[in-house]
């Protein structure tokens, strides 16, 4: 008669727990026999295969007072070592302190994790920083071979932070940072370091290029705005994947290909830099398109230089823009030459705007309470109404705006019609009364 094996049950439990979880799996939580109720060895070998990648990579395992993790650093000649201009950070740094303009103040930072989706039950298992060295790119990986290394790691961090305060990432506000804060205080010894600074370049990526490429992700700008490409690169949806396989005994070969995407993200991190501060200080000369002018032209906006933003709007228009966008900058031009007075400049681009869209019922709207307003020319201003209301007729008629927008858009220019009516019409029998 054959016995169940209880040892093995239990293993197999805790073997088919770990692998429908994102959380890394530490070589104790392994099954403890194999098939043949033989002693297992597992854990053993999880340990080897760790020793082999440190060995295939050249890395080196580290020690501090919280235990060891392996550590990876190398030196890349590209891209070259960039130094901001303080006022072009401060377009993305309202209020920015003098020293993050100095660049042995920057720490590039990217990590790699068990889960996209980020929560308490992600780990950032690979942590690759990087900052301008002897003209170059100084990288050093940490990397946590098993669950226990996470407090080793996350101390060797804190340190590098020290040392460069200045964090520049890409999405990092959202995404590593809050995580790598959450894994802080889950450690239950290490406090999260304070960065003096933190700059993430996914929100000015966006405003650059998002028009113009749809995506931004990184290396979609290192292939279309950068003109680099980094040919094999394993995809991110699959990185938790390797590394839960991994710390489950699985060969380390695979890891190598992490290790090399992550380096790329620096280096795409620190090239993108430059190329963003490098348009920020001086997009008349350097802007390659449209849309980079248009681009900068609304961050000078959104931060009050103005008499910059109208230049760059300028620009942008007299290149060749998509229609959309050329309207959003003519609107925004517009509003500009209206703040500052200049009324000849903002009736020209209102008229030249005048249509079906968003924009062109914005420039209705605007020329009326120019002329009511401004020319005090009631009549002239309910001609503009008149024709307002016109054009929204044929284009609901040839269903060329939705029926919301249309009764929104109709019935504000109805309301803005029965006023100017009553006004006209008083200021006719004044004048016949004169």
């Amino acid at each position: 008669m054959r016995y169940l094996n209880l040892d093995r049950v239990r293993g197999l439990k805790a073997l088919r727990r770990s692998s429908s979880t994102s959380a890394p799996v530490s070589p104790e939580q392994l099954p403890l026999v194999n098939d043949h109720g033989e002693p297992h060895t597992r854990a053993a070998a999880v340990r080897n295969e760790a020793e082999r990648l440190g060995q295939i990579l050249g890395a080196t395992a580290k020690t501090n007072q919280y235990g060891e993790y392996l550590s990876l650093r190398c030196w890349s000649g590209e891209p070259p070592g960039y130094t901001p201009n303080i006022e072009a950070l401060r377009l993305l740094m309202p209020g920015a302190p003098d020293e993050v303009a100095d660049p042995e103040q920057w720490l590039f930072l990217d990590t790699e994790t068990t889960g996209l989706a980020g929560g308490s039950g992600t780990y950032a298992f690979l942590v690759g920083i990087a900052w301008w060295e002897g003209g170059g790119l100084e990288i050093e990986q940490f990397f946590m071979r098993e669950y226990s290394e996470e407090r080793s790691l996350l101390f060797a961090l804190r340190e590098r932070i020290a040392e460069r305060p200045v964090l520049v990432t890409f999405n990092g506000k959202s995404f590593d940072w809050p995580l790598l804060e959450t894994r802080y205080r889950m450690s239950r010894k290490l406090a999260p370091p304070v960065p003096r600074a933190h700059l993430d370049l996914l929100h000015p990526a966006r405003n650059l290029w998002r028009l113009r490429l749809g995506s931004v992700r990184l290396s979609e700008l290192e292939r279309r705005v950068l003109g680099s490409d980094r040919g094999p690169d394993v995809l991110s949806d699959l990185i938790p994947r390797i590394y839960l396989d991994f710390v489950r005994g699985a060969s380390p070969e695979r890891l190598i290909s992490v290790f090399h995407h992550n380096q790329m993200d620096l280096r795409g991190l620190a090239a993108l830099s430059s190329r963003i501060l490098s348009l920020l200080g001086d997009a008349e000369n350097v802007g390659q398109d449209g849309f980079e002018l248009f681009g900068v032209s609304r961050l000078c906006e959104r931060r009050g230089e103005n008499a910059r933003a109208r230049n760059l709007y300028e620009k942008s228009i007299a290149s060749v823009l998509p229609t959309e966008t050329d309207r959003a900058a003519r609107t925004a031009l517009a509003r500009l030459a209206k703040r500052d007075g200049d009324t000849d400049l903002a009736r020209e681009l209102w008229k030249s705007m005048l249509g079906n869209s968003r924009a062109g019922y914005n420039a209705y709207e605007q020329l009326a309470i120019h002329f009511e307003h401004k020319v005090r020319q009631p009549q002239h201003a309910l001609g503009i109404v008149r024709e307002a209301l016109s054009e929204l007729r044929r284009a609901n008629q040839a269903s060329m705006i939705s029926p919301t927008v249309y009764r929104r858009t109709k019935a504000e220019f109805e309301h803005r019609l029965s006023r100017l009516e009553r006004k006209a019409g008083q200021t006719q029998l004044e004048a016949f009364e004169a």
